[in-house]
């Protein structure tokens, strides 16, 4: 099956996920990643499986990846669509309304699959403003990785089903 995995990301979780997706995948279908960021308007009219993978970043998903699902609703609802995004917010509540306001509502009825994966404070790539920020949120000064790999393999397993 011809798969994109399309995605946004701000330092880097994100794409670490949707490469993982694509290799776990790539022995069963035809995958082409695409980042959003190096290219905004890929064409999907050629796929038949559509992943979408959005960083949250403060709470907020990427705008990048709203603009593109509003662009190509039409066309996504055509397609077998997954849905996930990262990020860090460690309350299952949260994470739920994150994952609801990241993408538009008709594209997560129609999801074979949705789910929030966790995410990553990666120090190394922020500036001075946002790791201040996140000692004083998360109340730690070093990178920690949260990616709930079981989450990702699940995930896997419905939209590949």
């Amino acid at each position: 099956m011809k798969t994109a995995i399309i995605y946004t990301t701000k330092y880097g979780t994100t794409a670490k996920v949707a490469g993982s997706i694509a290799e776990k995948i790539g022995e069963a279908h035809e995958v082409t990643v695409i980042s959003l960021k190096k290219h905004p308007k890929p064409d999907i009219s050629g796929f038949e499986m559509v992943i979408l993978g959005s960083s949250v970043y403060m709470g907020k998903a990427s705008g990048k990846m709203k603009t593109f699902c509003k662009e190509n609703e039409t066309v996504l609802l055509q397609k077998k669509i997954g849905l996930f995004v990262c990020g860090m917010h460690p309350e299952k509540e949260q994470q739920h309304k994150e994952l609801k306001e990241a993408y538009p509502e008709l594209l997560q009825q129609s999801a074979v699959a949705t789910c929030f994966f966790g995410g990553a404070f990666i120090f190394e790539h922020m500036n001075i403003i946002e790791r201040a920020i996140i000692k004083q949120i998360a109340n730690t000064t070093t990178s920690i990785e949260l990616i709930n790999w079981e989450a990702v393999d699940e995930f896997i397993g419905k939209i590949t089903g």
